[in-house]
């Protein structure tokens, strides 16, 4: 079925005529507008009728703007996925006048552009040419809709919902304003409004493409969101009898969310779920990977209330338990303050399933921030990011260790290495203001024994001795030496924080002057590390070095940055160790793009990978005979399918001639295995490895090279 989009100018004769019967479907926002947004209309209505000529047929086209619609090229039915605001309140406004003018005729007329009477003759029920929301539905045709009901309406006093109050006030609005008109304006202003009013009409029948056009057409950001989509389709699948009051629990958790971060949440459930970069829409990829989701009743009662409560108190640092509930807070404060948010769906993930354990949460979350602010410090790209927080999302479900040093909670001695190395260097030449400022916030609160409290609306870093120190001064005599300044200047023993902006005519001006009326406000500073630049009387190498040290003490204490070691150290007492070892040893290959991992074991006759790795579903590749071999393997039954489908598992141990045979029937393609395959808990590559061998020592990757 061809998939065809229409986009027609259409007056309102046309929008309010036999050709549309419009639906606002139950995923949109109630009624929004308000009395500010119905005066304006009639403001700007009654403005372009002022400026028509006598001729209403000669004036200019007055467009209203755009609605998107999903609606079959035949059939009048059309579901409002973009403009239900428009179409109540013009509607309003045509009721407005019908009760405004004295004219029989007239009223007729207008009525017919609002709704279609039935007909016992014909016997045939009325049809509304646009059916709101079903909540609002019936006190609108009653109120609105029907002739005498806004005068009814005028006199309604009893309490209404938000949105029955908006149209009770708007028709107020436009019968204050018509009310002001002669009955000869009032008939030309009904006759401008349907013969020269224009809506831009946007119909495709897929809801996907529908929501599509909304997001092009409204880059503000109007009602609709994917989670009324996802709303719509999740609460209509319940059964009816308990429609009303899921949609109730859906509506709750959203008010008290925030629309904007009840977005979020969705984005973070994906992400649980989908586990890697996102590759389409939110709306398209919840429908693909949230497995839930197809069970409507249980995935509002176990994942998206739970997931709601979480993430209002992770979000909110307002965590309750009888034991270690200020420590925690205080964590997640500091995680909350991240620029990024990859780890929000595992902390959503385990605080769901452990948050009745105060130990175990306290572990998790002050491993958590460790882990979070170590990459900011390493300044980790956000496929490194989502990589590592989906592996860690993945450990938490299966229930792992995250103690263990293998966890992806926890940093390698590596990671550490980097990090320190990171906080030693110039950072604020290699890191962004912003990440700069949290980097030193957080030991700024370390360095005040966690008693300083940030409520400043600015924060700013600031050198203490200048950048460009001039010629002479007592910069230029505590550190002569244009290297060393160099080698300081941008580094941690050289910097402060100021609760200002920075003023770049202040920089050079001298140490006694920054203390007493730069670096302080009111006499006093309020932090701890700016504190400390006061208590000195010069500022020289050795002062920044002391500094220095005592900084990264802190940082290297409270992120557990101890047994740190370097890449090249690492693999040195790797190979040593494996050298003594005996003939065999591990690799490991993971594609995290396929989700595939593999384990496999050298012995220096074949390479064999082990039971229980998994391979790609199919040969993607190129032909070759590693794809032959693939399928012989497929059809001894060494590799088979898993159990839901999406990828191969090695039945048995299975050995291979070389490690680019291995690869390659595990990725599906050729590929050079002694690229690919790493030293088991290691970035160690099998060429390395080989490399590293004694040239007596057999191994299958010789035949390689």
């Amino acid at each position: 079925m061809t998939h065809t989009l229409t986009a027609k100018e259409q007056s309102l004769a046309k929008i309010f005529s036999d050709d549309y019967v419009f639906t606002i479907p139950g995923y949109q926002r109630p009624y929004a507008w308000g009395r500010d947004q119905a005066q304006e209309l009639l403001d700007d209505l009654l403005g372009a009728l002022a400026s028509a000529p006598a001729q209403l047929s000669d004036a200019a086209p007055y467009f209203l703007g755009s609605i998107v619609l999903i609606k079959a090229e035949a059939l009048p039915e059309a579901t409002v996925v973009d403009g239900q605001q428009r179409l109540t309140t013009l509607t309003l406004l045509l009721s407005a006048i019908r009760a405004t003018v004295g004219d029989d005729e007239l009223q007729k007329d207008i009525t017919g552009c609002i709704y279609e009477k039935g007909s016992l003759v014909k016997g045939t029920q009325a049809r509304y040419r646009l059916l709101l929301r079903e909540r609002d539905r019936d006190f609108f045709r009653q109120y609105v809709q029907h002739e005498n009901g806004l005068q009814a309406l005028a006199q309604l006093n009893t309490v209404l919902p938000d949105a029955q109050a908006r149209l009770r006030a708007n028709a107020q609005v436009f019968m204050d304003g018509l009310a002001k008109l002669q009955q000869p304006e009032l008939t030309r202003l009904v006759q401008f409004v349907i013969t020269r009013c224009y809506l831009v009409t946007v119909a495709t029948p897929d809801l996907d493409s529908a929501y599509r056009i909304f997001g092009v057409l409204n880059s503000r950001g109007l009602d609709l969101s994917a989670t009324d989509i996802l709303k719509a389709e999740i609460i209509g699948g319940i059964e009816p009898t308990l429609r009303d009051a899921y949609t109730k629990k859906w509506e709750d958790e959203e008010e008290d969310l925030g629309r904007d971060e009840f977005g979020d949440l969705f984005s973070h459930i994906r992400m649980v779920y989908r586990k890697a970069k996102p590759q389409g829409t939110l709306l398209k990829e919840f429908k693909e990977h949230v497995v839930p989701a197809r069970q409507p009743r249980s995935f509002v009662d176990e994942v998206l209330l739970p997931m709601a409560q979480a993430f209002c108190e992770l979000r909110d640092a307002d965590y309750a338990s009888t034991h270690h509930a200020e420590l925690v807070n205080e964590h997640l404060r500091w995680l909350n303050r991240l620029e990024f948010k990859d780890w929000v769906p595992p902390a959503l993930t385990f605080f769901v399933r452990y948050r009745q354990q105060p130990e175990a949460v306290l572990d998790f979350f002050r491993d958590l921030e460790r882990l979070g602010y170590s990459m900011l410090a390493r300044r980790a790209g956000v496929n490194e990011r989502i990589e590592r927080f989906s592996a860690l999302t993945g450990a938490v479900e299966a229930g792992s260790d995250l103690s263990a040093a293998s966890s992806p909670l926890q940093l390698s001695p590596e990671e550490q290495y980097q990090t320190y190395a990171a906080l030693s260097g110039p950072l604020y030449e290699t890191h962004s203001p912003r990440a700069l400022a949290l980097l030193l916030l957080r030991l700024d609160h370390l360095m005040s024994d966690g008693s300083a409290s940030y409520q400043h609306e600015v924060v700013s870093v600031e050198h203490v001795m200048p950048q460009q120190p001039a010629p002479n001064s007592q910069w230029a005599n505590w550190v002569p030496d244009k290297a060393v300044h160099q080698l300081w200047v941008h580094r941690l023993g050289n910097l402060a924080l100021l609760s200002r902006k920075k003023n770049s005519s202040a920089s050079n001006r001298d140490f006694d002057w920054k203390k007493s009326a730069y670096f302080t406000k009111g006499g006093s500073t309020a932090f701890a590390l700016t504190t400390q630049v006061l208590q000195f009387a010069d500022w020289t190498a050795e002062v920044m070095q002391r500094r220095q040290d005592a900084m990264l003490a802190k940082l290297e204490e409270h992120w557990r940055l101890q047994d740190r070691q370097s890449k090249t150290a690492l693999a040195e007492a790797l190979l040593a160790e494996l050298e003594g070892a005996g003939d065999a040893a591990l690799f490991e290959l993971e594609s995290s793009r396929h989700g595939l991992a593999a384990a496999a074991q050298e012995d220096g006759k074949v390479f064999t990978v082990l039971a229980g790795s998994q391979a790609k579903l199919d040969w993607s590749g190129q032909p070759h005979s590693y794809q032959q071999l693939r399928d012989d393997l497929r059809n001894a039954g060494a590799l088979k399918p898993s159990e839901d489908g999406t990828h191969l598992v090695f039945a048995a141990d299975t050995p291979f001639k070389s490690p680019s045979a291995a690869s390659a029937t595990v990725l599906g393609r050729t590929d050079n295995g002694r690229n690919t395959w790493r030293l088991k808990g290691s970035t160690i590559t099998y060429a390395a490895w080989q490399d590293n061998l004694p040239g007596t020592r057999p191994a299958t990757g010789r035949s390689e090279v």
